[in-house]
């Protein structure tokens, strides 16, 4: 009866030490084909604080951390980017950043993944 229990242990921790290795436990992203541990590795591995993690047709999608301290250090580390390629921040409202570059106009979408990261859709035309 130990050896089932010692087995039977051993089969949990196991499957435990996978769920938390390839971050299973966070929610699925919007994005196909991208599991939550290759955006966030890629996020780790970037030298900024934002990172492209995917093209979907006429968008990019970046990841972006909170730093556990909300949405606002997200906004700001988007704007940083988005400015760097000539745009011009106006507003934000809701989830949008909204910027402008020689009469156009740019929506940044963001969306709150976990409570650590932050999803951002922008068209790819915006560099």
């Amino acid at each position: 009866m130990k050896k089932v229990g010692f087995i039977l242990g051993s089969v949990i921790v196991i499957i435990g030490v996978y769920i938390f290795v390839n971050k299973l436990y966070y929610p699925s992203l919007p994005i196909e084909n991208l599991s939550a541990k290759e955006a966030i590795d890629k996020l780790n591995e970037s030298d900024s604080k934002i990172a492209e993690i995917a093209v979907d047709g006429d968008f990019i999608w970046y990841i972006t951390s909170s730093a556990n301290k909300g949405i606002s250090i997200a906004d700001e580390n988007i704007k940083q980017m988005v400015v760097s390629n000539g745009w011009e921040f106006k507003d934000k409202n809701g989830a949008g950043l909204f910027f402008e570059k020689d009469d156009k106009s740019l929506i940044a979408t963001t969306q709150m993944w976990t409570k650590n990261y932050v999803l951002v859709k922008i068209t790819s035309n915006f560099k």
